[in-house]
């Protein structure tokens, strides 16, 4: 496919951006020292090179009090305008363009000296803010216009204005978070003043430079703006100067997924497009648009103008030159799972890529070409036995990839069968068409052996794991099934059924089993999370629908904790909320006794009881599958990865990274 409207050049006032595509901003923790510039660089090069149009930054804080965390990043000062000046020189090196991002954290600083419209706390940080005074709010406003002249003596091309996703512009905005009477709240033509008058005296002391607006669509909070009071804003930043419109979904704080996996693609454009059809200033699409497919039909229908891609630059920095040079199918996908760009942002770590590990690590990880072309066996073609086959070949070296199954793919073949985790589909669909690419020999329905692998110079084992089988009286019941087998279609379970095991392996297995196939779609995604029309629901909320559960499940775990405690930090919220929905009954604190034809006996607070169930689902863990491992002499050139190094809960993130780091170093 061609991508005519996405490969379309735009101009931003004096800036003419090569293409459609904007990478969005996300904060990847190099942002926040000095000494990081030089690895922020060669990340965002690297995008450049790749061919996007446009880079956003991370947000830097226009005053200490903005900042996100203490001593975060922040644009303030002349010597911190000099210092970026590497970050933008080696962007215009590789032909990109950047805009950097200027944000004022308001109650969502996680520090004891943030400050806010009102002195409401954040439910996502332990601090209190300080209500800002009437001239800290004027001061501010002209904060954020001296950020951005630093912005452009840095050499950034363009800036952006974040006024959304409930940071501080976005305080202002909402009845929820400004209970102001003075000049800058008590009606939502004043709540408005803070962004209008950031705006102006931006645009006042820049000219002509191109000023990004991101504008909240959805606030998705009670007590959140409505449509009609977000196209007033829209219009009277128009009037204010801004040059384009970016777009933002949702509050941090809000109940409802924005870009996790389990919402739809391009779940919010229909909403991009009314603000379009309202303005005439350029307007940019954003949040789970993650296919130049998808982002080719938003343009070409009229949607929007730009399309915003944070997490798939993140995954793929060559996204862009693969799709202008008819090698789509070469795009390494973001599958939208959050572990390791911003779970680890919220954890403050650095931020990477569960599909790239080499994101925000490409002074670190590197993949240089290979001086001697070595032969190379990888055994297992899950995750890890991928990841390495791919990058060792990437290197040069002569790789063959033998794979007991007649598909690639491992714990990631059942992980796609899970409702909301479809995307995990596009990760194989990659690195099958990578291994063709490249040319690995692809052994498929091929159990290596020692003689198999007998003279290759380097042997990787990739064997994964199998899953355990705890001891409890009674697992070889009938009744008793592995969750490998119950995501793999080889048996259908009945309508009651109890799911031994509360990890994320057995949240995806209850939610697999209550799933209704016929409730499907963006409508039926958007009533079950509350998503209504901002016109007539304030904020974008309105009365969930229920979900329709085709079983009954019970989730039953040996620890007392709370049942997903331990899911990732920014989508296990989600994950908890759609067993809720689902009507899946969950039990802690469970000692198992038995399993017989009455079905799973347990102990729970010293009382006995009976889950009369048709099935019980094992997801009690996995054990490593080391019997070829074992079977082999140890030296330099074996090398144990993935699942069959550590079975612990499966963790594809660590899989991959363990099995590219290993094929650097070969």
């Amino acid at each position: 496919m061609t991508y005519p409207h996405l490969l379309r050049p735009l101009d931003l006032g004096p800036l003419t951006l090569r293409n459609r595509v904007v990478m969005g901003s996300m904060h990847t923790g190099l942002e926040d020292a000095p000494w990081h510039l030089d690895r922020l660089s060669a990340y965002f090069a690297e995008r450049a090179r790749g061919g996007v149009g446009l880079i956003v930054t991370g947000g830097y804080a226009p005053n200490k009090r903005g900042w996100l965390k203490p001593f975060a990043s922040e644009m303030t000062t002349r010597l911190q305008a000099a210092r970026h000046q590497r970050v933008t020189e080696a962007v215009h090196a590789e032909g990109g363009a950047i805009a950097l991002q200027v944000l004022h954290a308001g109650r969502y600083g996680y520090h004891p000296f943030s400050a806010g419209a009102s002195a409401r706390k954040s439910p996502i940080t332990p601090f209190s803010p300080r209500a800002m005074s009437t001239k800290a709010v004027d001061r501010t406003a002209t904060d954020f216009a001296k950020s951005v002249a630093l912005a452009r003596k840095a050499g950034y091309d363009a800036v952006e204005i974040m006024g959304s996703e409930g940071y501080l512009i976005n305080q202002f905005l909402a009845a929820r978070t400004n209970d102001r009477t003075d000049a800058w709240g008590g009606s939502a033509e004043k709540r408005m003043r803070f962004p209008v008058e950031v705006v102006r005296r931006t645009r006042e002391l820049v000219g002509d430079f191109p000023v990004v607006y991101r504008i909240s669509l959805l606030d998705l909070v009670e007590d959140g703006q409505t449509w009609e009071e977000t196209l007033e804003l829209a219009h009277r930043l128009e009037e204010a100067g801004v040059t384009a419109f970016n777009t933002g979904i949702g509050w941090h704080e809000a109940r409802v997924p924005t870009i996790i996996t389990q919402v739809p693609r391009a779940a919010w454009r229909s909403f991009t497009a009314r603000l379009k059809a309202e303005v005439s200033v350029p307007v940019c699409a954003s949040n789970r648009i993650n296919t130049p497919d998808v982002a080719e039909e938003i343009l070409a229908s009229g949607d929007a103008d730009l399309v915003s891609m944070a997490r798939p630059l993140l995954a793929d920095p060559d996204f862009v030159n693969k799709a202008a040079a008819g090698r789509a199918d070469e795009i390494n996908t973001c599958i939208a799972c959050n572990q390791a760009c911003l779970d680890h942002t919220f954890s403050n770590r650095t931020s990477s890529c569960l599909v790239n590990p080499r994101a925000c690590h490409e002074t670190l990880l590197v993949l240089s070409p290979a001086r001697r072309k070595e032969s190379v066996a990888v055994v297992g073609a899950g995750p890890a036995g991928l990841a390495t086959a791919v990058s060792a070949a990437e290197r040069g070296l002569a790789v063959t990839l033998f794979e007991r199954l007649p598909e690639i793919g491992g714990q990631f073949r059942l992980a796609m069968q899970v409702p909301g985790k479809e995307e995990f589909a596009e990760t194989l669909r990659y690195y099958a068409r990578r291994l063709e690419v490249l040319g690995v020999d692809v052994r498929l329905g091929t159990e290596a052996g020692p003689d198999d692998i007998a003279g290759f110079d380097h042997v990787v084992v990739a064997t994964g794991v199998a899953p355990r089988v705890p001891e409890i009286e009674g697992i070889d019941h009938p009744k008793v099934v592995s969750y490998a087998d119950v995501l793999a279609g080889r048996v259908l379970v009945g309508r009651r059924v109890a799911v031994i095991g509360a990890g994320g392996i057995g949240v995806d297995v209850s939610h697999f089993l209550t799933h209704d196939p016929a409730e499907h779609g963006l409508e039926e995604w958007m009533s079950h999370w509350g998503v209504g029309d901002p016109s007539v629901h304030r904020g974008g909320l309105t009365e969930a629908k229920p979900r329709t559960a085709v079983r009954e499940v019970t989730l039953v775990q040996r620890k007392a904790t709370p049942i997903g405690k331990d899911l990732g930090k920014t989508s296990g919220w989600a994950h908890r909320a759609v067993l809720k929905q689902s009507g899946v009954r969950q039990v802690s604190g469970a000692t198992y006794e038995r399993i017989d034809d009455a079905g799973l006996h347990l102990t729970v607070d010293g009382e006995p009881r009976v889950l009369e169930v048709d099935h019980v689902v094992v997801c009690a863990g996995q054990e490593s599958v080391r019997d070829l491992y074992d079977a082999l002499d140890r030296g330099a050139t074996l090398h144990l990865v993935g699942g069959a190094d550590v079975a612990a809960e499966l963790d594809a993130k660590r899989a991959i990274k363990q099995g590219t780091e290993v094929a650097a170093g070969l």
